[in-house]
């Protein structure tokens, strides 16, 4: 879902309004895979807004509620936030922070590498592979990126080379300019 991939114009194959009984299956899969997440689920979906499906080519479907990006997901597999989304409730994915001198990589799409999450000014928490994380920066508020873990907090300390954090999606990529969806 890169910056160069997405292009809106060319990306939105259509958008379909999501029936009640598939947006209950929808909250259900979105509690369970962010349990933080539930006090705030009627707040982020309220029940009166049209809850929609985006579809995109590359086999992304993007969810949205009044007009809102919410989650996004690639071939009917996970949620990921959009970071957004991730800005107004920050908590809903654990954070890892890279060091300062990842974030101009970060931002041009590169995954996170192992020593920019063991050195001075970075923080690694525990975390096992596979889980859906925030990417902050050294000195930043707000998270640059949602990332997967593609190697456990203990190995990523104890390796310290290799791809410690797949990007999926970062600010100002194609999913980040696309706003709104009306």
């Amino acid at each position: 879902l890169g910056g160069g991939k997405f292009d809106e114009k060319e990306s939105v194959s259509n958008c379909i309004q999501l029936k009640t009984s598939v947006i209950k299956g929808i909250k259900s899969q979105l509690t369970e895979q962010f349990p933080g997440l539930e006090p705030w689920l009627h707040q982020i979906m309220p029940k009166r807004e049209a809850v929609k499906m985006v579809r995109c080519h590359e086999h992304t479907e993007i969810l949205t509620a009044s007009g809102e990006l919410l989650f996004f997901r690639q071939r009917k597999g996970p949620f990921y936030p959009t970071l957004r989304l991730l800005h107004k409730y920050p908590f809903i994915l654990p954070h890892q922070r890279v060091d300062k001198g990842a974030i101009k990589f970060v931002l041009s799409g590169a995954n996170v590498m192992c020593p920019g999450l063991t050195s001075p000014g970075a923080k690694l928490c525990p975390a096992a592979v596979d889980t859906i994380v925030a990417v902050m920066a050294e000195g930043k508020e707000h998270a640059l990126c949602v990332g997967v873990m593609k190697m456990a907090a203990g190995d990523i300390e104890r390796v310290n080379k290799g791809i410690g954090i797949e990007n999926i999606h970062y600010l100002n990529d194609g999913l980040w300019h696309m706003k709104t969806y009306k």
